[in-house]
């Protein structure tokens, strides 16, 4: 019988390509650093079967809920989850092991006819999936149209080829990790999108009565990713909101995550500042905020700076978001 530590781990993973691409980086990141060989098993979520947009899908867990369900079953031995798919709410019996080192959080706009989103001209037809990027698209350029559409990367790749849409707006991540980036891609800087909290964070999750899996795992945590991740999901779960609600945050890291404090000699203790955006779905308005602090006081950060923006008109967004769902 072949020891705990060594036989193949069993990795659940969603079957499209950009979680089989995710997955399959885990993988190799667990052979290489630990030694651990990995064999994929796909699971299909209601999020993957379903055509219907996203945010009525309902808001949270529509990828990830299967998941969770082969996980704590013991059918497979850790999942890779997209960190902003991920509900805040813990779930008893399974833990986040590992946030491995973020890619970029920021989302991009695909054009083949340019690389600015100054540039793109009146009416011009930009698909999207996502009610946080459509409003923040529709305060930024007011004479745009904003298309819905849903589908993998290659399938949304393939509408902006066959004239569906003028432009695309995507994650950087995903593009990246499908070796997708090229020319047409041009990054939009968070003060004009703000990214969906944890944009770019894989959050590798098994169960807490499995410390032999939990342990190699930990090898692949990313100590910033992890203060920045923790951050974000403060902010969003102090919102009680899910993939249909127009809000982003970003959390960034000023220092090493790390380091040890004032007691310490290695160097100061790490800050972290975190940005927030709540927008009504039109656009019409859109109210923003920032804060700085302890990155070990994160979560704290994130909902603290919520409730600010909430107090400040958010409630109100969220209030019309959650109308426009429902009408």
């Amino acid at each position: 019988m072949s020891s705990p530590h060594h036989r193949p781990l069993r990795l659940g993973t969603r079957g499209s390509p950009l979680a089989l691409a995710q997955a399959k980086q885990i993988a190799r990141q667990l052979r290489e650093q630990c030694g651990r060989p990995s064999v994929l098993i796909t699971v299909a979520t209601p999020g993957d079967e379903s055509t219907a947009p996203i945010e009525r899908l309902g808001t949270t867990g529509v990828f990830t809920t299967t998941l969770r369900e082969t996980l704590l079953r013991g059918d497979v031995d850790l999942v890779v989850h997209s960190c902003k798919d991920l509900p805040t709410a813990p779930v008893p019996g399974l833990q986040v092991a590992a946030y491995p080192a973020r890619e970029d959080p920021r989302d991009a706009l695909v054009w083949p006819g340019g690389t600015s989103l100054d540039a793109l001209p009146d009416g011009a037809r930009i698909g999207t999936g996502s009610p946080r990027r459509a409003a923040l698209l529709r305060a930024a350029r007011r004479g745009l149209q904003i298309v819905p559409i849903r589908g993998n990367v290659g399938t949304r790749l393939r509408k902006l080829a066959d004239g569906e849409v003028d432009a695309l707006v995507l994650a950087t991540a995903g593009l990246s990790r499908l070796g997708l980036l090229d020319e047409a891609t041009t990054p939009l800087e968070p003060s004009v999108l703000m990214p969906a909290p944890t944009q770019g964070v894989l959050a590798v999750e098994c169960r807490t009565d499995d410390p032999v899996t939990a342990t190699q795992l930990s090898i692949l945590d990313h100590a910033q990713t992890r203060a920045a991740a923790i951050t974000e999901r403060g902010f969003l779960a102090a919102l009680d909101a899910g993939c249909s609600a127009p809000v982003g945050a970003l959390a960034e890291l000023a220092a090493e995550a790390g380091a040890k404090g004032a007691e310490g000699a290695e160097g100061p203790e790490p800050a972290v500042r975190v940005s927030g955006v709540i927008a009504a779905p039109d656009g019409s308005s859109v109210i923003r905020a920032q804060t700085t602090g302890p990155a070990r006081d994160g979560d704290a950060l994130g909902r603290g700076l919520a409730h600010a923006l909430l107090e400040h008109g958010g409630a109100g967004l969220l209030d019309r978001a959650l109308r426009a769902v429902t009408s």
